[in-house]
């Protein structure tokens, strides 16, 4: 089969270039200024041609999860906001502890339609099941406790993890710290308190005591959400180029003012920050201190979200906003669509290890969005592919949206609508 995108602007060293595309057998075989020719095309002009978005973490809730979401509803919703591939998280039920979980969890996984990795995830005793594990995102290494039962606060079992040769993913946050915090607000429902549950402090120390344990093996810092923990980060980096970060857009778009109106609808683990902590993030992006940006994709059913406060589980879905709100920044002079493209396509390529993703370039998987930079829309619940249906960014008004995405050389999304395709185990280099 092939395929051409004619007369589309592509990124060229920083600028927008014309280009046609050409894909056979979901590979890309040319990017050039000449004419190619296909059986299928598609015209892209006045429109620009982005290279698939990599998400590095994501919640799609399979198995034992289903009525929130699922590998199909998922990655529906991935395909809709131009994210080719996504990393799955391990804290199903049951949790991906082990070998035969993970090739269980593979094996569910087949029914995506966009590109997946999975994670394995660290106890206190699966260190030898980790290191024989191939072919995996990463290890997710939770600090705190946070949706799920995978939970690890030994120091030795620690230290383990971060030497088994995996690149670990930590969810930073101080198990100690959060849970004096909680005792202390245990008779509050209002759901601001999570914010103070969950204060930056809680981050801070927590990613602080990783640094100090980490050596020098590769460590990826996950939702990262404060001030204190770029300065931090930034700090660690100097002796260690194999730490990196990401934060996710509810970060970089909310506050925890948010928590007063939408309540558990804005409650996500680590909490919604002040306007100086949104504002920290958005300078270490320009510093280079942030490497990726990563959705946190966690959907939940409205009925537990409208539960008490301590009942109501924290996370929110971003897969399909994550681009029109970079896309839409972009448009404002927030941040450069260069920008957008290494922080959510090159980096996590690079940093996972990711072969033939990430770039439009001979020889790479034809894994691509078109966007519409011109087009505005408005996010609306009952649009949303996600099976939880709803987003803490409804209502937002937008410029700046993905028009179709394409999987190994199949649209998989075209004009708002999807189309039936099996995406790919992601392949990474050796770990």
């Amino acid at each position: 089969m092939t395929l051409s995108i004619l007369k589309g602007k592509v990124l060229v060293k920083g600028k927008l270039e014309n280009r046609n595309i050409l894909i056979e057998d979901g590979k890309i075989i040319e990017v050039t200024e000449d004419t190619v020719s296909s059986n299928d095309k598609i015209n892209a002009e006045g429109k620009i041609i982005l290279p698939g978005l990599i998400d590095c973490h994501v919640h799609l809730r399979e198995p034992g999860l289903t009525q929130k979401e699922d590998f199909k509803t998922g990655s529906m919703a991935a395909a809709a906001g131009g994210v080719t591939s996504v990393f799955e998280m391990p804290n199903t039920n049951p949790a991906t502890t082990t070998l035969q979980l993970l090739q269980e969890k593979k094996e569910l996984a087949k029914k995506s339609i966009v590109n997946y990795g999975l994670y394995m995830g660290a106890t206190t005793d699966n260190i030898e099941e980790i290191k024989k594990a191939e072919n995996i995102a990463g290890v997710k290494l939770y600090m705190g406790s946070s949706t799920g039962n995978l939970l690890v606060t030994d120091k030795e079992a620690i230290k383990n993890v971060f030497d088994s040769g995996k690149t670990v993913v930590v969810h930073a946050e101080d198990e100690e710290l959060m849970n004096k915090n909680a005792e202390h607000y245990k008779d509050e429902k209002d759901p601001v308190i999570h914010a103070k549950i969950r204060s930056n402090e809680v981050e801070a120390t927590a990613i602080k005591s990783a640094v100090l344990m980490v050596g020098n093996n590769k460590v990826h810092f996950t939702h990262t959400s404060t001030k204190e923990s770029m300065e931090i980060i930034k700090e660690a980096k100097k002796n260690n180029s194999n730490i990196s970060c990401d934060v996710t857009p509810h970060h970089l778009f909310l506050t925890y003012e948010e928590l007063k109106t939408q309540r558990n609808f804005a409650k996500m683990n680590p909490a919604l920050r002040n306007k100086e902590d949104v504002e920290a993030l958005w300078k270490a992006i320009d510093e280079g201190i942030v490497d990726c940006i990563a959705t946190d994709h966690a959907g939940h059913t409205k009925d537990e979200k409208e539960a008490d406060y301590w009942e109501a589980p924290s996370g929110v879905p971003g897969l399909e906003t994550m681009l029109p709100l970079l896309l839409d920044a972009v448009n404002k002079g927030r941040i450069t669509l260069e920008k957008v493209t290494e922080l959510t396509s090159i980096n996590p390529a690079k940093i996972f290890g990711v072969k033939n993703k990430g770039k439009i370039e001979k020889g790479y998987d034809a894994d691509l969005v078109i966007v519409d930079m011109n087009m505005e829309k408005e996010i609306k619940n009952e649009e949303l592919f996600t099976k939880c249906g709803w987003s803490p960014f409804n209502g937002w008004k937008l410029k700046g949206w993905p028009v179709t995405t394409i999987v190994n050389g199949n649209i998989v999304f075209d004009d708002g609508e999807i189309s039936e395709a099996n995406g790919k185990e992601v392949e990474f280099k050796c770990q």
